[in-house]
Formats: C-alpha cells, structure tokens, sequence
C-alpha cells in the first residue's frame, strides 16, 4: 500500500491487488445463431489501483467522491472449459483473450483516466450556516380521529430539509383533537432558497407505530426576512399534489415562523456546523473520542406516588446518575458525564430513564420509573453535536432535554 501526501484536500492510496481463487462461473455465449455455455475456472487478477479520496470534508463519510484508475494494465488470468475441455488451449486464443481484456480495461481506467464513485455532494457538504429560523407551533384544528374510543392523542415533528439533524417533537396532547401548543423551536439554516421546514403530525401511541394523521411543508423562501409570518396550513397525506387522497379533510396547523440572516459579525467561520465542539483531552486513544452527555432538564414529569426525580443514563454496561430533585415536576440538573470510547458509537445507542424515588420508610413503591427514552448516538457522531428535547416513553407529556457531544483530538 501507497499513500501520497499532497497539498490537496484528498487522500491518494495505491494498493497492491493480488486475487486468486476458483469460482464457479458460467457464461451463456450466442455466436453464428449457436448457444453454449462456457465455465470459467483458475480465475487470478493482478492490479495496482490509484483510489483517491476528494475532496475531504469534515462530515460523515468525510469524502465526497472516489476515484479509481489503474496505474498499469492489469493482469487477468483465467482458463475456459466448453464441453469439459480447456479452450485457452487453443493456439494464439490465450495471448489474445489477454490482450483484449487488458487493452479494453486500460481504455476505460488507465490513470489518468478515472471510475467516479460520488458519494455525497460536497456543496451541501460544506455549506455554512447563513441564519435561524425560530417556529413556534400554535395549535391543531379539526383533527381526525385516530382511536377506536373517537381520540387522538396529537403530537408535532418538525425537521429541516437537507439537514441529518434529529427532528425536534412537541409534547403530546392526551384525548385533544383540538390541541394547542405554544411551543418554540429553532433551526440553523444553510441554504433559504431550498430548504424547506416540513411538518408531520403524529398520533402518539403507548404501544407500537405512532399513526402519521398529516403533513406540509413550509418553503424557507416564503419568508420574508425578519418578518414573523402565521401560517393556516392543511394537513395531507403526502406531498403528492396529484394524489385525490389529499382531497380529504385532515385537519389544518397553525405555526408561527421568522428567519433571520446572520449579520456579517455573526456568521460563524471555519466550522461546517454553527456549533464549536472542544476537543478530546490528552490519552484519548486513537482513533476513539469523547462521548460527553449533558441533563439539562425536564418537564412535565409526574409520579403517580411520588415525584423526586433523578435521571439515569445507561451507555455499553456504564452506569451513570444525576443528583435526586425533590419534589418538582420541572427539575433542573445541568450535570455533564463522560464516557471515553476507543471508536466512534456510530452503532450504539444510549438509554437515558428519569425515576423518583422516595426515602419514607414502609412505602409500598419507594421506586417508580418516570419515562425513558433511548438515542442513537450515529447523529451525535455525524454532527459532532446535538442538543434536543425528546419525549419521554410511558410519560404523558414528560419531556427531557439531552445535549451530547463527540469530540476527537
């Protein structure tokens, strides 16, 4: 293996490729109005690619393209059985069998010429943020029933196009069909003129796939700059305009949305997200990082017994704990734990529950859990940061705001 170092944002590597190997291949072959089968068996290749990696980029896969060229022809050798009987055999068949494959191979990818693999575009890529965008969900109207017993219990996702970010979610309105919210989010935006805000609405379900009861969308170019717009949307099936089933009555949203552009003094420089990430401390290991997960707070937590909350987190068998909050429904922890990891926990997930507990003695339930939920961490990884809201699972309305972050060195 080869690897070039050079002034470019890219990574050249030049590995040495030797194959050999046996494989049952056959191959129908047509020629002068005659069919045949021919096997190819003893099959070797013998090549020295140029892979080449570019432009880098500082997101998940952290290239944009590959490219592959053959610094030299290669060697492909194999043997041709047609009726049990070796036709590389032939006089003058094999050399020019070799050739052939040899010339046709180098005409398509002999360096300079190049297979492109793109990846990912890299003008999405390295785009930076160029403003907020605040949304606050005002309420729901005239929503359809999802629930045998005639209810639906009402919750709102709402995401950024062209973002990997999670999708951030309101509460959940118990039995409402009617609901209202008032809640406030903020989006970082890179791109007003393609980026639009789409809207799902859910119907939160104790057990099982949560029904989408509608949808829309909201262009990002429909805003007039520092200008707060209210917008009456109604709700559909799909963004399809050309599919009848959005002739039906779902119901109507109505949000509240204003972008504002950075001035010059604010846009952030020399990073792809808005947000500065520290680096690992020192005797991280190579290749690893930091995992460092921060308990804001709650809301909305409530025990059927007791309500002292403290929150637990649970990452690859690790175990940590806030400090208990006695007596408080919107308990505030602010409490930061780390946990270093030898590769990135693209993989894994981290399960974060609030629990009360009380110290009276002879109650029957001194312990009682208050809701969970369990992240994937391959959005911290990719985004090196995340700091969200989540819903908490068996909680009416209990909600928990988690910020996390990866660093490297």
């Amino acid at each position: 293996m080869k690897v070039y170092v050079t002034d470019e944002k890219e990574i050249i590597m030049e590995p040495s490729l030797k194959w050999a190997g046996n494989p049952n291949i056959i191959i129908a072959v047509k020629a002068l109005g005659l069919k045949a089968t021919v096997q190819v068996v003893d099959l070797q290749v013998f090549a020295v690619p140029r892979i080449t990696l570019k432009p880098l980029l500082s997101v998940f896969p952290c290239f944009a393209n590959i490219y592959v060229s053959l610094m030299d022809k290669p060697h492909v050798d194999f043997g041709l059985k047609l009726l049990g009987a070796d036709v590389m055999a032939i006089p003058g068949l094999y050399r020019f069998v070799q050739e052939l494959i040899k010339d046709q191979v180098a005409n398509m990818y002999l360096w300079p010429k190049a297979l492109q693999v793109p990846i990912m575009d890299p003008t999405q890529a390295m785009k930076k943020p160029v403003g907020m965008l605040d949304v606050k969900v005002v309420k729901a109207m005239k929503l359809r029933k999802k629930d045998f017993l005639g209810k639906s219990d009402p919750y709102v996702k709402l995401k950024l196009t062209e973002e990997k970010l999670s999708a951030k979610k309101t509460t959940v309105k118990q039995s409402n069909l009617n609901p209202e919210w008032n809640e406030e989010f903020s989006f970082v935006v890179k791109d007003p003129n393609t980026q639009a805000l789409e809207i799902i609405l859910y119907d939160w379900e104790q057990v099982g796939k949560h029904d989408k009861m509608g949808m829309n969308v909201v262009p990002l170019k429909d805003l007039t700059p520092e200008e707060p717009k209210v917008f009456t949307l109604d709700l559909l099936k799909n963004m399809d305009p050309n599919d009848q089933q959005n002739e039906k009555s779902r119901g109507q949203l109505v949000l509240e949305a204003l972008y504002k552009p950075f001035k010059e003094d604010e846009i952030p420089k020399d990073v792809d997200d808005s947000i500065m990430v520290q680096k690992a401390p020192e005797g991280t290991p190579a290749g690893g990082g930091l995992l460092v997960v921060i308990v804001h707070e709650a809301e909305d937590i409530e025990g059927k017994y007791h309500t002292n909350p403290h929150v637990r987190l649970l990452f690859r068998g690790e175990e940590r704990k806030t400090k208990r909050v006695k007596k408080s429904r919107d308990p505030r922890w602010e409490e930061e734990f780390q946990f270093m990891v030898d590769e990135p926990p693209t993989n894994y997930k981290i399960h974060i529950e609030a629990f009360s507990t009380s110290s009276r003695i002879g109650l029957l339930h001194p312990k009682e859990s208050l809701g969970y939920v369990t992240i994937s961490l391959a959005d911290v990884v990719n985004n090196r940061r995340i700091n969200e809201k989540y819903h908490l699972i068996d909680s009416k309305n209990g909600r928990i705001q988690i910020e996390m972050q990866w660093r490297t060195s």
